[in-house]
Protein backbone atom coordinates (compact mmCIF):
# COMPACT_ATOMS: atom_id res chain seq x y z
CA UNK A 1 0.00 0.00 0.00
CA UNK A 2 1.42 3.06 -0.79
CA UNK A 3 -0.63 5.34 1.67
CA UNK A 4 -2.57 3.79 5.01
CA UNK A 5 -6.17 4.22 3.21
CA UNK A 6 -8.70 2.32 2.02
CA UNK A 7 -11.62 3.34 0.06
CA UNK A 8 -14.77 3.14 2.05
CA UNK A 9 -17.39 1.18 0.73
CA UNK A 10 -20.11 3.57 -0.25
CA UNK A 11 -23.72 2.27 -1.07
CA UNK A 12 -24.87 3.23 -5.15
CA UNK A 13 -21.09 4.47 -5.63
CA UNK A 14 -18.44 1.83 -5.07
CA UNK A 15 -18.29 -0.54 -7.72
CA UNK A 16 -15.68 -3.24 -9.91
CA UNK A 17 -14.24 -0.15 -11.34
CA UNK A 18 -13.38 2.18 -8.45
CA UNK A 19 -11.97 -1.14 -6.54
CA UNK A 20 -9.64 -2.28 -9.31
CA UNK A 21 -8.76 1.17 -9.36
CA UNK A 22 -8.24 1.84 -6.37
CA UNK A 23 -6.24 -1.36 -5.77
CA UNK A 24 -4.05 -0.63 -8.74
CA UNK A 25 -3.55 3.04 -7.38
CA UNK A 26 -1.96 1.45 -4.26
CA UNK A 27 -4.93 1.34 -1.98
CA UNK A 28 -7.11 -0.93 -0.91
CA UNK A 29 -10.74 -0.45 -2.40
CA UNK A 30 -14.09 -1.73 -1.28
CA UNK A 31 -17.38 -2.16 -1.90
CA UNK A 32 -20.95 -2.75 -0.36
CA UNK A 33 -22.06 -6.50 -1.71
CA UNK A 34 -25.36 -4.53 -2.07
CA UNK A 35 -23.69 -2.30 -4.78
CA UNK A 36 -24.19 -5.42 -7.02
CA UNK A 37 -28.22 -4.82 -7.68
CA UNK A 38 -28.52 -9.25 -7.94
CA UNK A 39 -26.85 -12.43 -6.55
CA UNK A 40 -25.66 -12.91 -10.41
CA UNK A 41 -24.52 -9.20 -10.46
CA UNK A 42 -21.92 -10.26 -7.51
CA UNK A 43 -21.00 -13.75 -9.23
CA UNK A 44 -19.96 -11.43 -11.95
CA UNK A 45 -18.23 -8.79 -9.92
CA UNK A 46 -16.31 -10.77 -7.60
CA UNK A 47 -14.04 -12.61 -10.15
CA UNK A 48 -13.59 -9.46 -12.14
CA UNK A 49 -12.33 -7.79 -9.07
CA UNK A 50 -9.98 -10.42 -7.74
CA UNK A 51 -9.06 -11.48 -11.26
CA UNK A 52 -7.99 -8.17 -12.33
CA UNK A 53 -5.91 -7.21 -9.35
CA UNK A 54 -4.04 -10.18 -9.09
CA UNK A 55 -3.22 -9.84 -12.67
CA UNK A 56 -2.25 -6.17 -11.71
CA UNK A 57 0.13 -7.66 -9.20
CA UNK A 58 -1.97 -6.07 -6.32
CA UNK A 59 -4.17 -9.87 -5.07
CA UNK A 60 -5.49 -8.87 -1.56
CA UNK A 61 -5.48 -5.37 -2.37
CA UNK A 62 -10.08 -5.48 -1.78
CA UNK A 63 -12.29 -5.45 0.73
CA UNK A 64 -15.96 -6.28 0.61
CA UNK A 65 -18.93 -4.72 3.20
CA UNK A 66 -22.05 -6.70 3.93
CA UNK A 67 -25.21 -6.11 5.77
CA UNK A 68 -26.30 -8.31 8.44
CA UNK A 69 -29.11 -6.54 9.92
CA UNK A 70 -31.60 -8.91 10.55
CA UNK A 71 -33.96 -7.14 7.80
CA UNK A 72 -31.41 -8.13 5.04
CA UNK A 73 -32.47 -11.27 2.89
CA UNK A 74 -29.08 -11.52 0.75
CA UNK A 75 -27.00 -12.29 3.88
CA UNK A 76 -26.90 -15.54 3.06
CA UNK A 77 -26.34 -16.01 -0.74
CA UNK A 78 -23.46 -12.49 -0.76
CA UNK A 79 -21.87 -15.00 1.87
CA UNK A 80 -21.43 -18.30 -0.04
CA UNK A 81 -19.94 -15.90 -2.59
CA UNK A 82 -17.64 -14.55 -0.35
CA UNK A 83 -16.45 -17.89 1.04
CA UNK A 84 -15.47 -18.64 -3.25
CA UNK A 85 -13.80 -15.62 -3.86
CA UNK A 86 -11.99 -15.17 -0.28
CA UNK A 87 -11.91 -11.14 -0.02
CA UNK A 88 -8.68 -10.60 2.93
CA UNK A 89 -11.32 -8.54 4.32
CA UNK A 90 -15.03 -8.45 5.31
CA UNK A 91 -16.48 -5.57 6.66
CA UNK A 92 -19.66 -5.76 8.59
CA UNK A 93 -22.40 -3.39 9.27
CA UNK A 94 -25.54 -2.49 10.71
CA UNK A 95 -25.61 -5.77 12.57
CA UNK A 96 -23.56 -8.34 14.61
CA UNK A 97 -20.03 -8.91 12.93
CA UNK A 98 -20.44 -12.20 14.51
CA UNK A 99 -22.91 -13.85 11.88
CA UNK A 100 -19.61 -14.44 9.21
CA UNK A 101 -17.28 -15.09 11.83
CA UNK A 102 -16.91 -18.65 11.06
CA UNK A 103 -16.81 -18.77 7.91
CA UNK A 104 -14.80 -16.26 6.86
CA UNK A 105 -12.09 -17.27 9.37
CA UNK A 106 -12.36 -20.59 8.27
CA UNK A 107 -10.80 -19.91 4.63
CA UNK A 108 -8.49 -17.09 6.45
CA UNK A 109 -10.33 -13.98 6.39
CA UNK A 110 -10.68 -11.33 8.56
CA UNK A 111 -13.82 -9.62 9.69
CA UNK A 112 -13.64 -5.66 11.10
CA UNK A 113 -17.07 -4.45 12.17
CA UNK A 114 -18.25 -0.97 11.24
CA UNK A 115 -19.12 1.31 14.69
CA UNK A 116 -20.29 4.18 15.76
CA UNK A 117 -20.04 4.49 19.32
CA UNK A 118 -17.69 2.63 22.04
CA UNK A 119 -20.71 0.56 23.11
CA UNK A 120 -20.80 -1.08 20.05
CA UNK A 121 -16.95 -1.47 19.85
CA UNK A 122 -17.32 -3.53 23.13
CA UNK A 123 -19.86 -5.24 21.29
CA UNK A 124 -18.13 -6.07 18.29
CA UNK A 125 -14.54 -7.15 20.26
CA UNK A 126 -16.69 -9.50 22.58
CA UNK A 127 -18.33 -10.56 19.22
CA UNK A 128 -15.26 -11.70 18.26
CA UNK A 129 -14.08 -9.07 15.19
CA UNK A 130 -10.95 -9.40 14.00
CA UNK A 131 -10.70 -5.30 13.69
CA UNK A 132 -12.74 -2.21 14.06
CA UNK A 133 -13.78 0.29 11.74
CA UNK A 134 -14.72 4.00 13.96
CA UNK A 135 -17.29 5.76 11.84
CA UNK A 136 -16.70 9.55 13.53
CA UNK A 137 -19.11 12.53 13.48
CA UNK A 138 -18.47 13.87 9.60
CA UNK A 139 -18.96 10.82 7.59
CA UNK A 140 -20.51 10.89 4.30
CA UNK A 141 -23.93 8.57 4.35
CA UNK A 142 -24.43 6.46 7.66
CA UNK A 143 -22.36 8.86 10.02
CA UNK A 144 -21.18 8.63 13.84
CA UNK A 145 -21.86 10.92 16.42
CA UNK A 146 -18.74 11.24 18.09
CA UNK A 147 -15.82 13.20 17.88
CA UNK A 148 -12.82 11.37 16.32
CA UNK A 149 -10.11 12.51 19.05
CA UNK A 150 -12.59 11.42 21.85
CA UNK A 151 -13.79 8.11 19.87
CA UNK A 152 -10.66 6.56 19.25
CA UNK A 153 -9.07 7.28 23.14
CA UNK A 154 -11.66 5.80 24.37
CA UNK A 155 -11.69 2.72 21.92
CA UNK A 156 -8.18 2.47 22.57
CA UNK A 157 -8.75 2.09 25.95
CA UNK A 158 -9.72 -1.18 25.99
CA UNK A 159 -8.83 -2.53 22.42
CA UNK A 160 -5.48 -2.76 21.28
CA UNK A 161 -5.92 -4.43 17.39
CA UNK A 162 -6.47 -3.08 14.01
CA UNK A 163 -8.70 0.22 13.85
CA UNK A 164 -9.73 2.10 11.26
CA UNK A 165 -11.47 5.62 11.34
CA UNK A 166 -13.50 7.06 9.60
CA UNK A 167 -15.25 10.05 9.16
CA UNK A 168 -14.67 13.48 7.20
CA UNK A 169 -10.90 12.41 6.15
CA UNK A 170 -10.42 13.77 2.93
CA UNK A 171 -6.82 14.66 2.74
CA UNK A 172 -2.96 14.01 3.07
CA UNK A 173 -3.24 16.27 6.78
CA UNK A 174 -5.94 13.95 7.90
CA UNK A 175 -4.53 10.93 6.97
CA UNK A 176 -1.75 11.62 8.74
CA UNK A 177 -4.33 12.84 12.03
CA UNK A 178 -5.80 9.57 11.99
CA UNK A 179 -2.37 7.52 12.45
CA UNK A 180 -1.26 10.43 15.32
CA UNK A 181 -4.55 9.76 17.05
CA UNK A 182 -3.75 6.07 17.43
CA UNK A 183 -5.74 4.56 14.00
CA UNK A 184 -3.86 1.96 11.93
CA UNK A 185 -5.32 3.33 8.63
CA UNK A 186 -8.07 5.99 7.10
CA UNK A 187 -11.34 5.36 5.87
CA UNK A 188 -11.95 7.71 3.10
CA UNK A 189 -14.86 7.86 0.84
CA UNK A 190 -16.35 10.99 -0.31
CA UNK A 191 -13.06 12.13 -1.86
CA UNK A 192 -13.70 8.73 -3.91
CA UNK A 193 -17.20 9.54 -5.30
CA UNK A 194 -16.53 12.24 -7.70
CA UNK A 195 -14.08 9.96 -9.66
CA UNK A 196 -14.74 8.78 -12.95
CA UNK A 197 -14.52 4.97 -11.85
CA UNK A 198 -17.57 5.68 -9.14
CA UNK A 199 -20.92 4.76 -10.05
CA UNK A 200 -22.73 8.22 -9.54
CA UNK A 201 -23.63 10.08 -12.29
CA UNK A 202 -22.03 13.15 -13.91
CA UNK A 203 -24.63 15.60 -12.30
CA UNK A 204 -23.90 13.93 -8.97
CA UNK A 205 -20.18 14.57 -9.42
CA UNK A 206 -20.69 18.05 -11.03
CA UNK A 207 -22.56 18.67 -7.24
CA UNK A 208 -19.37 17.26 -5.31
CA UNK A 209 -17.60 19.66 -6.68
CA UNK A 210 -20.05 22.84 -5.98
CA UNK A 211 -20.62 21.69 -2.73
CA UNK A 212 -19.02 22.70 0.56
CA UNK A 213 -19.00 21.51 4.12
CA UNK A 214 -22.20 23.66 5.08
CA UNK A 215 -24.01 22.03 2.20
CA UNK A 216 -23.97 18.75 3.91
CA UNK A 217 -27.38 18.11 6.23
CA UNK A 218 -28.03 14.69 8.88
CA UNK A 219 -30.62 13.75 8.66
CA UNK A 220 -32.63 10.37 9.56
CA UNK A 221 -35.66 10.94 7.79
CA UNK A 222 -33.98 9.24 4.70
CA UNK A 223 -33.02 5.84 6.04
CA UNK A 224 -33.71 5.68 9.53
CA UNK A 225 -29.91 5.41 10.23
CA UNK A 226 -28.96 9.33 10.82
CA UNK A 227 -27.28 9.77 7.80
CA UNK A 228 -25.13 12.68 5.95
CA UNK A 229 -26.56 13.99 2.31
CA UNK A 230 -26.06 16.95 0.14
CA UNK A 231 -28.38 19.62 0.63
CA UNK A 232 -29.34 20.84 -2.95
CA UNK A 233 -30.14 16.79 -3.50
CA UNK A 234 -32.70 16.76 -0.83
CA UNK A 235 -33.80 19.84 -2.24
CA UNK A 236 -34.45 18.13 -5.77
CA UNK A 237 -36.31 15.11 -4.01
CA UNK A 238 -38.65 17.48 -2.44
CA UNK A 239 -37.63 17.18 1.26
CA UNK A 240 -38.93 20.15 3.59
CA UNK A 241 -37.26 21.14 6.81
CA UNK A 242 -40.61 18.93 8.33
CA UNK A 243 -40.26 15.93 6.49
CA UNK A 244 -35.94 16.18 7.92
CA UNK A 245 -36.99 16.20 11.55
CA UNK A 246 -39.28 12.70 10.70
CA UNK A 247 -37.33 9.48 11.67
CA UNK A 248 -37.89 6.71 9.55
CA UNK A 249 -37.99 3.01 10.57
CA UNK A 250 -34.86 0.91 9.81
CA UNK A 251 -35.79 -1.10 6.49
CA UNK A 252 -32.85 -2.71 4.43
CA UNK A 253 -35.46 -5.04 2.47
CA UNK A 254 -35.42 -4.52 -1.30
CA UNK A 255 -32.70 -2.50 -1.06
CA UNK A 256 -32.97 -1.38 -4.37
CA UNK A 257 -36.74 -0.81 -5.03
CA UNK A 258 -38.01 2.13 -6.97
CA UNK A 259 -39.75 3.47 -3.72
CA UNK A 260 -36.14 4.16 -1.61
CA UNK A 261 -36.06 7.64 -0.85
CA UNK A 262 -32.06 7.08 -1.21
CA UNK A 263 -32.16 6.24 -4.68
CA UNK A 264 -32.30 10.47 -5.64
CA UNK A 265 -30.45 11.48 -2.70
CA UNK A 266 -26.85 11.99 -2.93
CA UNK A 267 -24.63 11.53 0.11
CA UNK A 268 -21.35 13.08 1.29
CA UNK A 269 -19.20 13.95 4.45
CA UNK A 270 -18.19 17.05 5.99
CA UNK A 271 -14.69 16.68 3.58
CA UNK A 272 -16.47 17.43 0.64
CA UNK A 273 -15.09 20.40 0.10
CA UNK A 274 -11.95 18.86 -0.61
CA UNK A 275 -13.30 17.57 -3.72
CA UNK A 276 -12.43 20.22 -5.92
CA UNK A 277 -12.49 18.16 -9.29
CA UNK A 278 -13.25 15.39 -11.09
CA UNK A 279 -10.47 12.68 -11.71
CA UNK A 280 -9.63 9.17 -12.15
CA UNK A 281 -8.78 7.57 -8.61
CA UNK A 282 -5.29 7.11 -9.87
CA UNK A 283 -4.85 10.95 -9.94
CA UNK A 284 -6.36 11.17 -6.23
CA UNK A 285 -3.87 8.59 -4.91
CA UNK A 286 -1.26 10.26 -6.79
CA UNK A 287 -2.30 13.75 -5.12
CA UNK A 288 -2.27 12.22 -1.39
CA UNK A 289 0.97 10.76 -2.35
CA UNK A 290 2.30 13.93 -2.73
CA UNK A 291 0.46 15.83 -0.27
CA UNK A 292 1.74 13.21 2.43
CA UNK A 293 4.97 13.50 1.32
CA UNK A 294 5.40 17.19 1.28
CA UNK A 295 3.70 17.49 4.81
CA UNK A 296 6.09 14.29 6.19
CA UNK A 297 8.66 16.66 5.53
CA UNK A 298 7.17 19.79 7.03
CA UNK A 299 6.38 18.42 9.88
CA UNK A 300 10.00 16.46 10.62
CA UNK A 301 11.66 19.97 9.57
CA UNK A 302 11.94 21.08 14.14
CA UNK A 303 13.63 24.17 12.65
CA UNK A 304 10.21 25.52 11.56
CA UNK A 305 9.27 25.88 15.27
CA UNK A 306 11.08 28.13 16.73
CA UNK A 307 9.98 30.17 13.53
CA UNK A 308 6.83 29.42 14.20
CA UNK A 309 6.08 30.12 17.51
CA UNK A 310 8.59 33.69 17.38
Amino acid sequence: MRLPIIAAPMFLISGPDLVIAAGKAGIMGAFPAPNARTIADLEQWLPRISGELAAAGRPGMWAINMIVHSTYERFDAELDLICEYKPRLVITALGNPARPLERVHAYGGAVFSDVITPLQARKAVDAGADGLILVANGAGGHTGQYNPFALVEEVRSFWDGPLILGGAIGGARGVRAALALGADFAYMGTRFIATRESMVSDPNREMLVRAQMEDIVMTTAVTGVPSNWMRESLDAAGFTPEMLEIKKKIDFSNLHGDSKAWKNIWGAGHAVGQTRSIQTAAEVVDQLCDDYAALGKDLNDLGAWPRILT
